[in-house]
């Protein structure tokens, strides 16, 4: 599972060949959860603060995940993508 951005201690993760709808994983700790792309629906634990970031990064760099999600189902090399300031 390649990482593609690391901000604040928080990682973030997207798996090749991953199932549908697009996601990204996020690790903080021990919490992890996955995010919709599209919309941002959340899966698992996450404290807020954090939480609020990884949701403005997902504001920030929508396209460039779902270009990233495109290249992992056809098992490319992912981009690294620019933390959040």
């Amino acid at each position: 599972m390649p990482q593609i951005c690391f901000f604040y201690g928080i990682y973030i993760w997207m798996n090749f060949s991953d199932h549908q709808p697009p996601h990204f994983h996020a690790w903080y700790g021990d919490y992890k959860c996955i995010v919709n792309i599209k919309d941002g629906i959340v899966k698992g634990e996450m404290p807020g603060r954090a939480l609020r970031m990884i949701l403005e990064w997902l504001e920030d760099h929508r396209h460039e995940l779902m270009a990233n999600w495109e290249k992992a189902q056809k098992g490319e090399q992912l981009d690294k993508i620019e933390p959040l300031k």
